[in-house]
C-alpha cells in the first residue's frame, strides 16, 4: 500500500514538472512575438513619414520640367564662336564665358554684357579695327544721308546717322563711347527708339536723360 502511494505521488510530480517547461517555452514565444510586432510598429511610424516624404520630393525633380532655353550665336573676337543654348535670362556676359571668352585684340566695352539675351540673336563680339571700318563707313553714310554730320532738321543729333564726330559734339560723349554707339548700331540695327540708346554700355538713365532733348532717331 505504501509503495502504491509513493508510485502515485512520484507520477504526479513528475506529471506537473514536464507541463511546467512547456507553459514556459508558450510564454517566452508569445512574448517574443508581442515585442517584435511592437518594434516593428515603432519603427515604421518613425521611418514611414520620412520615407513618404523623400519619395515624393524625388518623383518632384523627376517629373520637373526642364528649364527654358534660348540659342544664340556667338562671333568675332571669342576663342570658340558657334552657337550656344543658355537658360532662359542669361546674359550677354553669360553667352561670352560660353564661347570660351573673350579673344585677344576683342573690344570688350563694345558690348552691353548685362543685357538679357533674347533667343535667336547674335553676339558678335568686336575687334578694334572692325569698329574703327565701322566707324568710319557709318560717318561716311551719315554724311551722305543727313549731311552735316548727321544733324536732322530739328537741330538734334539723329543717333542713328550721326558720325562719330557729331556724336561727340553730345555732353557726356567721348570718343570711346561714340564708337560703342557706331558698333551697337551696326551690330543689331538702328536704334527704334531713343531709349534704345540705353543698349550701350555705359549710357544708363541719368546719361540718357541728359542726352534726351539733344538726340533723335
Amino acid at each position: 500500500m505504501d509503495f502504491q502511494r509513493y508510485a502515485a505521488s512520484l507520477r504526479s510530480r513528475l506529471h506537473g514538472g514536464a507541463v511546467r517547461p512547456a507553459v514556459a517555452v508558450g510564454a517566452a514565444v508569445v512574448l517574443l512575438v508581442v515585442l517584435g510586432a511592437a518594434v516593428w510598429h515603432l519603427t515604421n511610424a518613425a521611418a514611414g513619414p520620412s520615407f513618404e516624404m523623400e519619395r515624393a520630393e524625388a518623383m518632384q525633380e523627376e517629373q520637373a520640367e526642364p528649364a527654358a532655353q534660348v540659342a544664340v550665336y556667338v562671333s568675332g573676337q571669342v576663342a570658340a564662336p558657334g552657337l550656344y543654348y543658355l537658360d532662359e535670362g542669361a546674359r550677354v556676359a553669360d553667352a561670352v564665358a560660353k564661347a570660351g571668352g573673350f579673344a585677344e585684340g576683342a573690344v570688350q566695352d563694345a558690348l552691353n554684357l548685362a543685357r538679357v539675351l533674347v533667343d535667336g540673336e547674335q553676339v558678335d563680339v568686336p575687334s578694334k579695327a572692325e569698329m574703327e571700318a565701322a566707324a568710319g563707313a557709318a560717318g561716311s553714310a551719315a554724311q551722305a544721308a543727313a549731311g552735316a554730320g548727321g544733324q536732322a532738321a530739328s537741330g538734334r543729333v539723329n543717333i542713328n546717322t550721326a558720325d562719330a564726330a557729331a556724336l561727340q559734339s553730345l555732353d557726356g560723349i567721348g570718343e570711346a563711347t561714340a564708337a560703342k554707339i557706331i558698333a551697337d548700331r551696326q551690330a543689331n540695327g538702328p536704334f527704334k527708339t531713343v531709349d534704345d540708346l540705353k543698349r550701350v554700355a555705359g549710357i544708363g538713365d541719368k546719361k540718357l536723360a541728359a542726352l534726351r532733348d539733344a538726340i533723335c532717331v
